[in-house]
């Protein structure tokens, strides 16, 4: 297949909400763009006046605000300031007669929040919160399945002007508290455990875990999700009685939530993201570029602990009902979740590249009525999934294929509805990113692989790292490469034609299966093995599509890797930090390569997986000891021979 996969129909094009906004544009002194590519180059190039027009196109509830962009500095752009809003007065400005939330566990009956009763419980949680000492600024954290009750907690907290931040229940209570522990939390909100492939999974223990190391904590609150007793010294959730709702009004740039790094290098960083600039991008890319509004349900399959919970959240900003899940997408059945979509009669579904190739794998033929388009994001998806769904769910779903990230909590490449989709592409820069792919020597190129960079500023980049004095941390994170410029650590290609190829982090994030992981989790749970003397983890994506994540351990003298031992490796690694960390292969090497200061070569090992020569990757005189990088180097080429 040499064109499209997917071409929009004049009346998808006509009907669209990205091509309602660009015919609004003239009456609104704004400039007669004539298609999409005019449109973009338009939102990068004026930023102020794009954004402005974002904010009056759809309405913002907020009070007025002296300049749209005060100072484009990056770090530091300064945004709409004066203004003042909430990001709940958003969300409750669709309040409506239907559906807001739908929680559908593994097993077990579904349950349905309407608009009215959403607001009621939202504003339950929050007197109870407000009781317990909670105002703006302060911190509500969530140890939490993907229910409703995680909608309900995040809303409540934010309508006070708080802080909220969650990880999944999946997480180990060592890795909820490096993260959650950071913050300094008044409440958790939690829940007794959840169902996954069949199974209750008791997180109680853990809740005690984490409730004894955390001390700032003046309350625990515990969802029943599985009926079982509570924890000592928690309380039962209630979301009870009829209060109003009333909201702070905080500053543009007033936190809304933290956001965590996978831990890549150490400590997982909090990334700190504002009420204004999150109501404003995930509006934009919910409704211009996934075409969301009323009209549909939404459902992304995602976690707490991943930014694509507090993306299909937003689906509510624009008056969307959303579909919570807290199961295994393959249980009972590998097309569980294509079934759970059409029973809910889901319009937008979001998955993992990994998903739809199992789907592939297991003959699965998904029969969705309802669906129009289809969003997979996480990591590369290969050309064969894009020509998969246009076979089996028909050349008239957009596969829409997303890259961004938890940094700025939305989408810098994505689907638009007016512009067709090639298989492996994605259709075209997000409106407003000033996406560019820059060369070592900082210089744009075309046609050929580069560092994603954003030369401009977006409202939802972070507002800082949580306790990062003078924004070192966050400058070394972005800013390093080139001065001035996002460098997100993606590798990409933008094409002639204006589309976008992602081919893998150029950093060493793992991301499995659309959810990203620290190495810096499996490193502490491996290494205190008394077998194993150290460890190196690598997420390679591969050139077929898939995904390969080994890990490497240097043994203590005199012990073999044996089944037995590698068992407990694995058992350790789930227990301790989650299923989802579990490497595919666990290899004895002699010993683990550094630079001269100390640390791990993961980046320049994971490029020698993918087929990368030494020389390309790395000055071997900066390694401690470089003839290590030899074996990794002969492990990709045996992996390569055997797969041809």
């Amino acid at each position: 297949m040499t064109g499209p996969v997917w071409i929009p129909s004049q009346a998808v094009v006509d009907g669209c909400n990205v091509e309602r906004y660009r015919r609004w544009l003239p009456a609104h002194a704004c400039p007669d763009l004539p298609d999409y590519a005019a449109l973009h180059a338009w939102s990068v190039a004026e930023p102020a006046r794009f954004w402005g027009s974002l904010w009056e196109y759809f309405g913002i509830i907020a009070t007025s605000h002296d300049e749209v962009l005060a100072s484009a500095e990056m770090p530091g752009a300064r945004w709409f300031t004066g203004a003042t809003l909430n990001y709940v007065d958003q969300v409750f400005r669709h309040a409506r007669e239907g559906t807001a939330v739908i929680d559908a566990p593994e097993e077990g009956p579904t349950r349905t929040l309407s608009w009215t009763e959403l607001r009621r419980q939202v504003a339950a949680v929050a007197n109870t919160l407000r009781a317990l000492g909670v105002g703006q600024g302060d911190r509500v954290v969530g140890y939490l399945p993907n229910i409703v009750e995680a909608v309900v907690a995040f809303l409540a907290t934010a309508s006070l002007g708080a802080i909220w931040s969650s990880c999944g229940q999946d997480y180990s209570a060592p890795a909820a508290v490096a993260r959650l522990g950071q913050l300094s939390p008044k409440v958790l909100i939690t829940a007794d455990g959840y169902r996954y492939n069949g199974r209750p999974q008791d997180r109680r223990e853990a809740i005690s875990l984490i409730r004894n190391e955390i001390p700032s904590l003046e309350a625990v609150i515990v969802v029943p999700r599985l009926g079982l007793e509570l924890p000592p010294g928690t309380r039962p959730w209630s979301a009870d009685g009829d209060h109003e709702l009333t909201t702070v009004a905080v500053p543009f740039d007033h936190p809304l939530w933290v956001l965590f790094s996978s831990g890549t290098t150490g400590k997982p960083k909090g990334i700190v993201h504002g009420h204004g600039g999150v109501v404003l991008e995930h509006v934009k890319q919910l409704s211009l570029h996934l075409d969301l509004g009323p009209r549909d349900t939404f459902f992304w399959y995602t976690s707490p602990s991943w930014m694509m919970w507090n993306f299909q959240v937003a689906g509510l900003l624009v008056g969307a009902a959303i579909v919570c899940h807290d199961g295994n997408p393959g249980f009972p059945t590998p097309g569980a979740l294509w079934d759970l979509a059409a029973r809910l009669d889901v319009t937008v579904l979001g998955t993992s590249p990994a998903y739809l190739q199992a789907s592939e794998k297991a003959s699965v033929h998904p029969s969705l009525p309802r669906l129009r388009a289809l969003g997979a994001t996480g990591s590369v998806v290969p050309e064969a999934a894009y020509r998969w769904v246009a076979t089996e769910l028909g050349s008239h779903i957009a596969l829409a294929a997303t890259s961004g990230g938890t940094d700025v909590v939305s989408a810098f490449a994505g689907p638009v509805p007016t512009v067709p989709i090639w298989a492996g592409e994605m259709s075209a820069p997000c409106l407003g990113v000033a996406l560019e792919a820059w060369d070592a020597e900082g210089r744009s190129v075309i046609d050929e692989v580069g560092e994603l960079v954003v030369t401009q500023p977006m409202p939802s980049m972070p507002l800082s790292f949580w306790d990062d004095p003078g924004d070192t941390r966050y400058r070394d994170a972005y800013f390093t490469a080139y001065p001035d410029v996002w460098r997100h650590g993606d590798w990409i290609t933008i094409t002639s034609r204006g589309t976008v190829l992602v081919h893998g982090r150029s950093d060493s994030t793992l991301n499995r299966n659309g959810i990203r992981m620290g190495s810096a989790d499996i490193y502490a749970v491996v290494e205190k093995l008394p077998e194993i003397t150290e460890s190196l983890v690598i997420g390679a994506e591969q050139d077929n599509g898939g995904y390969w994540m080994p890990l490497f351990v240097v043994l203590n003298d005199g012990v073999e890797l044996t089944d037995e031992l590698r068992e407990r490796i694995r058992a350790a690694i789930r227990t301790d930090a989650s299923p989802r960390h579990v490497p595919d292969e666990i290899i004895a090497v002699a010993g683990i390569p550094h630079t001269r200061t100390g640390k791990k070569l993961e980046v320049p090992v994971k490029r020698l997986l993918q087929g990368a020569k030494i020389q390309d990757v790395v000055d071997p005189q900066s390694v401690d000891d470089a003839r290590l990088l030899d074996v990794f180097a002969e492990l990709s080429s045996r992996r390569s021979r055997r797969w041809r």
